[in-house]
């Protein structure tokens, strides 16, 4: 990444430290993502640890393998992301004879790795979590499980050696039976004797399996060291890590930290900073923006409203952003005839959506901390703002021999990124008010003579069986969209002369960014349904949404 040559007359010494600390900070501002610590180069880390995990049957041996990339060193301060996590749990065959016997013919797993982060006497604590697509359950042999996730940020505060260190790990799974519903209850123990084995245990469809660290792990669980500062400790694993990887994330307190006896405040000054970046639970409602209608935006008999969120890839950046939950709400179409088809009866659908916060189409600003080149914390906010009303277009085919349903579903948004403010070890930045994406976000689409022009495009699929529940995505139940994007070029970027937009779309715009979205249960505003004993509950009593959606990987 090159930085633009300033065609103006040379700057003081204090503006030309602000513009090229500004200058690196917009080099990564739009992927909206905390980054890897890249300049000094990456280590690659592949562990093998053992673990004893409680099933159902008892006690079982397990072997859990953790990858990612690591910065080679760090300076003091400077937050790093580990990327390109995976965790692959294998359990052996009692186990899969355990979910069998629940009457499970495949799983989904997601993982919750307990890390620890220490830094000389100083420690704290790092959730890694992963989600996986749903694996069959082996005819024979062990069940491996892989998952994958975005994990928070961690910054050492002094000098010294940040080790890594796997501590305990919780795998939540889900089970399903041959044909897809939940197994039934008669196999599945009652929880209360000591060999229950499962941590916790949410009805006969979901099962935790609580893991620790086998004893004779390789050095204590250490998964990598990243020398920080002035040290000159070497990485990948040349240092122990100074306490265990499931110590508290308070440093030890009344300790020494190993630099001449610091009292406890100061050691607390010192202890390793992270910066959770994934949330792992739905939001509190207090904490997503209202989401109804209102006397400007007046709802109709075909009115809906949801909330999405999802991840956003930047493949440039290898990152990906967060997207917080956001009100849409939906007019829904009515179904016509589709084309004639003698083993089908197919109707399709077209709807309209917009995102509705504060009376504008655009989702709610979004946070993201990442670094400058001379690594300075960076913290920007962004919105996605809409340039045209969203068209949802799906189609229904309806099998006349089983009369099973499948439905495909194009989301079209037209949807530009809008920078809005930016900060610089602490200090705000004059980004200009026209930061942005010369056009909307851009992606293939199926059907390019009927839908020209440059909007996201989002898939989902989803497939309804008589007497059973919808799986996949549907409009009126939510589900998972997905798409690939293309970034276009910037404009508008800087203050004072100062134009950044070649250096942005350089350093982030291209093609290849993967986008995941998860939209919630729709409320229908005309016909709500309320929660009650025998209701799960769609709508709130002042006609919100009443599922605020997870993210995914």
């Amino acid at each position: 990444m090159k930085a633009k040559p300033a065609a103006a007359p040379r700057p003081s010494r204090a503006r030309a430290r602000a513009r090229s600390t500004s200058i690196a900070a917009f080099v990564v501002l739009a992927a909206l993502v905390p980054t890897t610590a890249s300049a000094s180069g990456t280590q690659e880390v592949e562990a093998e640890l053992p673990y004893v995990c409680a099933l159902p049957s008892g006690q079982l041996p397990a072997t859990v393998r953790v990858a990612a990339e690591f910065p080679a060193r760090a300076e003091v301060g400077e937050a790093f992301t580990p990327s390109g996590v995976t965790t692959t749990v294998e359990l052996p065959e009692e186990a899969v004879a355990d979910l069998a016997g629940r009457g499970a013919a495949e799983v989904r797993a997601a993982t919750r790795l307990d890390v620890g982060v220490a830094q000389n006497a100083a420690t704290a604590r790092a959730a890694w979590r992963g989600g996986a697509e749903p694996v069959a359950l082996p005819e024979s042999g062990p069940l491996t499980l892989v998952t994958r996730g975005d994990v928070p940020s961690v910054a050492g505060r002094g000098d010294g050696d940040l080790t890594f260190s796997a501590g305990s790990l919780a795998i939540d799974l889900t089970l399903a039976a041959a044909d897809g519903t939940a197994p039934g209850t008669a196999t599945a123990d009652s929880g209360s004797g000591s060999e229950s084995g499962s941590g916790s245990n949410s009805g006969s469809g979901s099962l935790t399996v609580d893991c620790t660290l086998a004893e004779d792990a390789p050095g204590q669980g250490l998964l990598a060291t990243v020398p920080v500062g002035a040290g000159t400790g070497a990485p990948s694993g040349s240092a122990s890590p100074t306490g265990p990887a499931g110590t508290s994330g308070a440093p030890d307190d009344g300790q020494p930290d190993g630099g001449g006896g610091r009292q406890p405040e100061r050691q607390s000054e010192r202890s390793p900073k992270v910066l959770e970046n994934t949330p792992g639970t739905a939001p509190d409602r207090d904490d997503v923006p209202p989401c109804r209608y209102d006397e400007q935006h007046p709802p109709t008999d075909v009115s809906l409203n949801a909330y999405v969120t999802g991840y956003a890839n930047v493949k440039k950046l290898k990152g990906a952003a967060y997207l917080p939950p956001s009100c849409v709400l939906i007019e829904q179409g009515v179904p016509v005839p589709g084309p004639p088809d003698p083993d089908y009866l197919i109707f399709d659908t077209v709807s309209y959506a917009n995102f509705h916060y504060q009376e504008r189409r655009q989702t709610p600003p979004f946070e993201a901390t990442f670094l400058s080149f001379d690594f300075a914390p960076v913290k920007a906010t962004m919105v996605l703002e809409q340039t045209d009303t969203m068209r949802i277009d799906s189609r229904m085919k309806m099998s006349m021999t089983d009369f099973s349903t499948t439905t495909d579903t194009y989301v079209r948004a037209p949807l530009v990124l809008h920078v809005l403010d930016l900060e610089v070890n602490g200090t705000p930045l004059d980004v200009g008010s026209e930061c942005r994406t010369e056009t909307s976000l851009v992606s293939e689409d199926p059907d390019p003579a009927n839908f020209p022009g440059d909007h996201l495009v989002l898939y989902g699929r989803g497939e309804l069986l008589i007497g059973q529940p919808a799986t996949g995505y549907l409009l009126l139940s939510g589900g998972v969209l997905a798409g690939e994007a293309t970034i276009p070029a910037f404009t508008g970027c800087g203050t004072d002369g100062e134009d950044l937009d070649r250096l942005l779309t350089a350093s982030v715009s291209g093609p290849g960014n993967l986008i995941k979205q998860v939209q919630g249960q729709t409320c229908a505003i005309a016909a709500p349904v309320f929660p009650s004993p025998t209701n799960e509950g769609q709508c709130t009593e002042d006609l919100q949404p009443y599922e605020i959606p997870v993210a995914e990987h």
